[in-house]
């Protein structure tokens, strides 16, 4: 009996000791550098985040000039890393008897996506873009987004995505995707994050709403064909994604807040007040989210899943010269 307690005791221990080892994995914000990630890479669920899923087993290819190596064909991923192909983690759901395409995936799909890329459960998520460019950067808001949606507050995306980390010179991999075996799990929705059709029309003169795709969109000289009309909804203020992120070393980056705060006032864009981010599809309106969410620490932030495919598709009115 008591050699059989002893051996409990034992596992008790072992179990805590990995418990507290898990616990003191801190992130050091919502962005974290390449470095860091380096550091603990091993402690943490890495999500590599694809357009093109056949990009995490290809090598990547360089060109050297004067000693210097620049990348020159994407390709590869941090050791380690899990596959999200980012096409999964939008669906189409039934939304007031209409069929709505690219929205955030119930509770139970989410979790069951989750999984079988092979998220664990009691560790923190460093969620990687390809880092090519601002819309890449806002692939891995929208799963940011979707995570903490569904109870995840241990998240981070990786500045510069994949492509920085090669730029950086660190070890890279093109071994198989492993998935399955994951163990997260999704809590219910945090509808504090979610805006419906019904909410942003409730909100047009009361809270602000931010437009996150490129100016031709917001005015309405363009459009996308999978959108009723062209314009932006009465009131919003417009956030490009070419002031949202930036180029530099040959990786896309998100900015600082000192650096958004000085752009915010000539977009007539404020960082503290109740805001409601959409797009298109409510791809780049992560991105926007985001930056006022988590970079500019605004708790009443909400992103439009649908944006301006639902608000179109219902025939609500848009603003626009045409």
């Amino acid at each position: 009996m008591k050699m059989h307690s002893k051996i409990i005791w034992a596992c008790v221990l072992l179990l805590a000791g990995a418990t507290m080892a898990q616990a003191a994995v801190k992130l050091p914000g919502h962005l974290v550098s390449p470095q860091w990630l380096n550091q603990h890479r091993n402690e943490v669920n890495i999500v590599a985040v694809r357009s093109n899923a056949a990009t995490f087993t290809k090598a990547p290819t360089f060109a050297s000039s004067n000693g210097n190596k620049t990348l020159t064909g994407f390709g590869g991923h941090i050791p380690g890393a899990l596959l999200l192909d980012f096409g999964k983690a939008r669906v189409p759901r039934m939304v007031d008897g209409r069929q709505i395409k690219w929205l955030l995936p119930d509770q139970a799909e989410f979790q069951k996506l989750m999984r079988e890329v092979g998220v664990k459960a009691g560790r923190p998520t460093v969620i990687v873009p390809e880092g090519l460019g601002g819309a890449d950067l806002d692939m891995a808001a929208r799963v940011y987004w979707s995570m903490k949606v569904y109870g995840d507050k241990h998240l981070a995306i990786l500045n510069g995505g994949t492509s920085g980390w090669i730029n950086a010179g660190l070890p890279v991999s093109t071994a198989a995707a492993t998935a399955g075996g994951g163990t997260w799990t999704a809590s219910k929705a945090d509808m504090r994050y979610v805006a419906s059709s019904h909410d942003v029309a409730r909100a047009i003169g009361k809270a602000q709403i931010v437009d996150a795709r490129p100016m031709p969109f917001y005015v309405g000289l363009v459009k996308k064909p999978n959108v009723g009309a062209a314009g932006h909804i009465k009131g919003a203020v417009n956030l490009p994604p070419d002031v949202r992120s930036t180029e530099s070393g040959g990786s896309a980056h998100y900015l600082t807040a000192a650096e958004y705060s000085k752009i915010f006032p000539h977009l007539g864009i404020h960082s503290k007040k109740p805001s409601i981010t959409y797009c298109n599809t409510g791809h780049l309106a992560s991105g926007a989210w985001f930056v006022l969410s988590e970079v500019m620490g605004n708790p009443n932030v909400k992103l439009y899943d649908g944006s301006m495919y639902e608000w179109t598709t219902e025939k609500r009115p848009v603003v626009g010269l045409r």
